[in-house]
């Protein structure tokens, strides 16, 4: 079997065999296929598509590429999220213990963030104390002990679609569908998880910006999902603006906190009660979206969901007492208004301009060296089709200095007022399960 001759069959449009993708999968994780072919090869992939058999091949490849977690010793359907990202998006922090709370098992594995705002662990740790520096084995007898824990990504997950997608991002080949649904999905699958449900953002502050495209996406994840023996669902939601009111990691933990308590901001509650009811069905736990949504919302009324929020916390070194004393967290030294310089009702919010301010404040990472000031970060005051006064704080700003001049100068450059009304944005447009 030659590389040539593999990468001519997909240029010229046909479909390649699992053997295919298996040798060149292969031969590119070890090194005896050079960058050159695969550079081309994944060219001829973004013009050419794949099909859905591919698809599943490619995914199934980069798993095998090394290492697997296996969760088998933990009871129950373990039921994995994942966000395609966006700004101020708190629903894993809000849905790990809900969705524990009624008994379906929530194994964790998350990374740091590289972006507007720390990743999952990153959060976390703004709790005094918090780590995920534990084993495999205590991982495992946590979850079956709370149905919950988190852990830092460990072991050689995916090698292949590492160096995949160091090679498109210098190559121009990123913006592939099959690349990179099969890219997500192959750390989701190589991650333990029995059943998967998807969060696909669409809008300034996502990655995939039209409806469309989020949509292509979904239904390539689900599709491979489903033929590689995962459960798979995924629902497209908004990311025109940022989703709740805190972009901040201590800020977005205080967020999640009231969430839990059912006195979360609209939006992040929807979603999150959106994307749980899924989990929960996935995790056999519900025959219905409807009894899953119901079982979630009684949780959060009954101080079930709270309660858990603490147990997981504890567990994993964290002081719990935040939950009750949200000041406990770090606070910023000093907050600024963002005040209306005019009259009328909120037009838009650039979702990935608006992160990026609270990345200036020191809220996430320019680069892996970078420093992150866990207290900083910016609370909505207003969101879109919402009125505003002159003179009234459209946000709050919490920095650690008083130099934020450019910072509002970013803030006001992105959110606009004018004084017709408009409607405020759909939150969830689809769902997909087939």
């Amino acid at each position: 079997m030659r590389m040539y001759d593999i990468i001519a069959k997909k240029r010229d449009g046909q479909p390649l065999t699992q053997e295919e993708i298996d040798f060149f999968i292969e031969g590119y994780t070890n090194g005896s296929i050079p960058d050159y072919q695969v550079s081309a090869l994944a060219m001829a992939v973004f013009f050419q598509d794949m099909n859905e058999e591919e698809r599943a091949a490619i995914t199934m490849a980069m798993v095998h590429s090394g290492d697997t977690i296996d969760l088998s010793d933990i009871n129950g359907i373990k039921v994995d999220k994942h966000s395609t990202g966006g700004v101020g998006d708190t629903t894993t922090l809000v849905l790990a213990p809900l969705v524990a709370s009624v008994g379906v098992p929530v194994a964790k594995m998350s990374g740091r963030g590289l972006g507007h705002t720390g990743g999952t662990i990153d959060k976390l740790e703004s709790v005094p104390g918090f780590h995920v520096e534990i084993s495999s084995e205590e991982f495992v007898n946590l979850v079956n002990q709370n149905q919950i824990a988190v852990i830092g990504q460990t072991g050689n997950l995916t090698p292949a679609d590492k160096k995949l997608y160091g090679l498109r991002d210098v190559t121009a080949t990123v913006n592939s569908i099959p690349l990179i649904a099969s890219s997500i999905m192959s750390k989701k699958i190589a991650s333990g998880a029995d059943a998967i449900v998807l969060d696909v953002k669409t809008g300034a502050g996502a990655f995939m910006k039209s409806k469309e495209e989020a949509e292509e996406l979904a239904k390539a994840m689900v599709s491979i999902g489903n033929n590689v023996g995962r459960q798979t669902m995924a629902v497209i939601s908004d990311m025109s603006q940022p989703l709740g009111l805190a972009i901040g990691n201590g800020l977005e933990v205080q967020e999640a906190i009231d969430t839990l308590k059912g006195q979360g901001p609209e939006d992040l509650t929807e979603l999150s009660l959106t994307l749980g009811s899924q989990m929960v069905v996935l995790g056999g736990k519900a025959n219905t979206l409807e009894e899953a949504r119901s079982m979630l919302e009684d949780n959060m009324k009954n101080g079930k969901a709270i309660q858990k929020l603490k147990d997981f916390l504890s567990a994993q070194g964290g002081d719990a007492s935040v939950v009750d004393h949200p000041e406990r967290l770090p606070v910023a030294s000093q907050t600024f208004d963002l005040e209306a310089k005019e009259a009328g009702y909120i037009h838009e919010i650039v979702a990935d301009e608006i992160g990026h301010a609270a990345m200036m404040l020191g809220a996430g990472r320019e680069t892996k060296e970078s420093e992150i000031d866990l207290s900083v970060g910016l609370v909505l005051n207003k969101k879109v089709g919402d009125y505003v006064e002159k003179g009234e704080s459209i946000l709050t700003i919490h920095a650690n200095t008083s130099e934020v001049e450019l910072v509002k100068e970013k803030l006001y450059n992105n959110i606009t007022i004018k004084s017709g009304n408009i409607d405020k944005p759909q939150l969830v447009y689809q769902i997909i399960s087939e």
